[in-house]
C-alpha cells in the first residue's frame, strides 16, 4: 500500500469530504478520488461507499484509516533507525501551537535544542485551538501545544495528552480607565464597554462570548483581531477592552492595564500527540523540552 494513498485515507475519515481532503492536500477533488480508488485496488477490498455525490468510508475503510495512522508513525519511526539515528533525535518534527504559545513556549524550546541535536528539524506552525487539533489527527502536525478547555473541539482517546501549564485568563484595560486601578474585575461592570475579540469560532472569541453572557450581557464588539498585537494595540489607543490569555497580556510592550477577574478563568495548556506506536526520538526530545515551559511575566508577546 502507498503511504500517500493511505494518507489521503485518514484524510477523508478525519475531514469527511473529498473536497475538504483535495483542499488540505493542495489537489483536485479527482486527483484524490483517483487516488483513493488505486487505493481500493491495492487492498481489494471495498473501502468506500457511493451515495450520490458523497464518498463515506466503509467498516474495512474506517479500521484501515485508524490503522493507517499508527503504519504511518511507525515508517517515519523505521526511516530514522535507517539513517542511523536510532538514539539520536533527528528528522522533521512539526509543531504547532497557538499564537501565545509559540513566542513564549515553541521558539524558546526549539533554540534550546539545536545546539544540542543537530540532525533534528523543528517545523513551526501557527495553529489555533480549532485548528492544531484536525492538523494532528490528519498527519499534518506531529506535535500541537493546545488546551483542553475547548469544547468545540474535544480531545479524544486517539490522543495523548501532557499538561504542560495553567494560563489565566485576564481583563485588558486601557491604562487610565476607571477599573484600571483596582482589583479584581466583575464584568457585569463591564457591561457598556466596547470590546476587542478574536476571530469568530476561535477559542478566545467563544470564551469571552460566553463569559459576558454568563455575566448578563451581550458585548458590543467593535473589533475583531487574529493577532493579539493588534488586539493590545486597540485596547492601548483606548478604543476598547479586551479579555487575553496571561501569556500574551504583557505590559511591557504596550501601555495597558490588567486585571484579574473576580471569578478566575484560565486554560489548561496541554501537549497533544497521537496514540499508538512510541513517539519517535525526535517528537520525545521537543516534548520533554516543552515540559518545564519556564517564563516569567516579562516574557515576549506572542
Amino acid at each position: 500500500m502507498n503511504p500517500w494513498r493511505l494518507r489521503l485515507l485518514t484524510q477523508l475519515d478525519t475531514l469527511g469530504t473529498v473536497r475538504a481532503v483535495a483542499q488540505a492536500a493542495s489537489l483536485s477533488p479527482s486527483s484524490v478520488s483517483q487516488q483513493l480508488s488505486v487505493l481500493e485496488t491495492e487492498t481489494r477490498t471495498q473501502l468506500f461507499e457511493r451515495t450520490g455525490r458523497r464518498v463515506r468510508l466503509t467498516s474495512a475503510g474506517v479500521i484501515l484509516a485508524q490503522r493507517a495512522r499508527a503504519i504511518l508513525d511507525h515508517m517515519d519511526s523505521v526511516e530514522t533507525e535507517l539513517r542511523g539515528f536510532a538514539d539520536e533525535p533527528s528528522g522533521l518534527v512539526r509543531l504547532g501551537a497557538f499564537q501565545s504559545a509559540v513566542h513564549t513556549m515553541a521558539l524558546p524550546a526549539a533554540r534550546r535544542l539545536a545546539p544540542r541535536h543537530p540532525h533534528l528539524q523543528i517545523e513551526l506552525l501557527e495553529l489555533e485551538p480549532h485548528q492544531s487539533v484536525p492538523a494532528l489527527r490528519v498527519g499534518d502536525a506531529d506535535l500541537v501545544i493546545t488546551t483542553t478547555d475547548f469544547g468545540e473541539q474535544p480531545l479524544g482517546p486517539d490522543l495523548d495528552l501532557v499538561p504542560l501549564d495553567e494560563d489565566p485568563v485576564l481583563l485588558v484595560l486601557p491604562p487610565h480607565h476607571p477599573a484600571a486601578g483596582r482589583g479584581p474585575v466583575d464584568l457585569a461592570t463591564l457591561a457598556d464597554e466596547p470590546w476587542a475579540f478574536d476571530i469568530p469560532h476561535s477559542y478566545m472569541a467563544n470564551l469571552a462570548t460566553r463569559l459576558c453572557r454568563q455575566a448578563r450581557f451581550e458585548p458590543r464588539v467593535v473589533g475583531r483581531f487574529s493577532n493579539y498585537t493588534l488586539t493590545l494595540q486597540h485596547v492601548e489607543a483606548g478604543l476598547a477592552v479586551a479579555l487575553l490569555p496571561a501569556l500574551a497580556a504583557h505590559t511591557s510592550r504596550y501601555q495597558v492595564a490588567t486585571r484579574e477577574l473576580t471569578t478566575p478563568v484560565s486554560r489548561t495548556i496541554t501537549a497533544a500527540l497521537r496514540r499508538g506506536t512510541p513517539p519517535r526520538a525526535a517528537v520525545r526530545a521537543v516534548l520533554d523540552e516543552l515540559r518545564p515551559a519556564p517564563r516569567t511575566a516579562s516574557t515576549t508577546l506572542g
